[in-house]
């Protein structure tokens, strides 16, 4: 892998971690679009970037990882993902990572999903969605007080993102609003719980691959890493901005959208 197409992996992978698009989605069609085989080492690469995105929430929400309360609902909710993909680690890396039609399938359905999802809420609730403001203290305090089993049902949800593209961001903030968790701690939830979720799947991930690894390698890993953290703090921003006054449904457009026209190009 040369280093232009690292740091171009590495700032999809930054660009998208937090969005509900799915950042695997995105980095399996940046590969094909760039020509890259789907090698170990490809595969490896592009789930041990995530890393860089997820430090961008440790250095931007660390204090929220000093409260134990808080902590307690993140291993309730780790824990099943964590179970769930280890259990199928060997099937996801061989058949699912870099499946590009397994990707835009799920990528489309995703999205259509969440346009539906959507409309359900705004339906329910017949009120626009509330203004979304993740790092207030009335989300930090609702995150504090969510129910274990909330956070576990969460978890499961979670574990749904194992099949690309299907969005690790888009199946957590909607299983807490189908719970009725708010948007605002749903959200900050969501950020939180990437933490511990991407940091084990990106350092058990590295360690299986690790003999695989040259040291060519492993620079390029470090490059799309650090390019991945920058971008991510920029894409936090602008997202929490973005949804203060828009729902999903946007997002869950520009999925089928992008499915569409990769199916297209590819499969043409």
């Amino acid at each position: 892998m040369t280093s232009i197409a690292a740091i171009i992996l590495g700032a999809v992978e930054g660009l998208t971690e937090f969005l509900p698009i799915s950042s695997t989605a995105h980095l399996t069609i940046a590969s094909q679009l760039l020509g890259l085989a789907q090698s170990d080492f490809v595969k490896t690469f592009e789930i041990v970037i995530q890393a860089g995105a997820i430090l961008a929430i440790v250095v931007l929400y660390w204090r929220r990882f000093l409260d134990i309360e808080i902590l307690k609902r993140l291993v309730a909710a780790f824990v099943p993902t964590a179970i769930i993909g280890f259990v199928l680690y060997h099937f996801i890396k061989s058949y699912l990572v870099g499946n590009i039609a397994v990707t835009l399938w799920a990528l489309g359905i995703g999205g259509a999903f969440l346009i539906c999802f959507e409309m359900w809420l705004k339906n329910k609730n017949k009120s626009t969605p509330p203004v979304v403001e993740p790092t207030n203290d009335s989300a930090r305090e609702e995150v504090r007080g969510l129910s274990y089993k909330k956070s576990a049902i969460i978890g499961l949800a979670q574990a749904l993102a194992v099949i690309p593209g299907v969005s690790r961001s888009a199946a957590t903030i909607v299983s807490g609003l189908w719970l009725g968790v708010s948007r605002e701690a749903i959200v900050e939830f969501s950020f939180l719980l990437a933490v511990p979720t991407i940091l084990a799947a990106s350092g058990y991930d590295l360690l299986k691959s690790a003999g695989s690894l040259s040291g060519g390698g492993m620079g390029t890993l470090i490059l799309g890493t650090i390019i991945s953290f920058v971008t991510a703090i920029l894409a936090i921003k602008l997202f929490l901005s973005y949804i203060k006054k828009h729902s999903f449904s946007a997002f869950g457009v520009y999925r089928i959208i992008l499915a569409a026209i990769v199916a297209i190009i590819i499969f043409h």
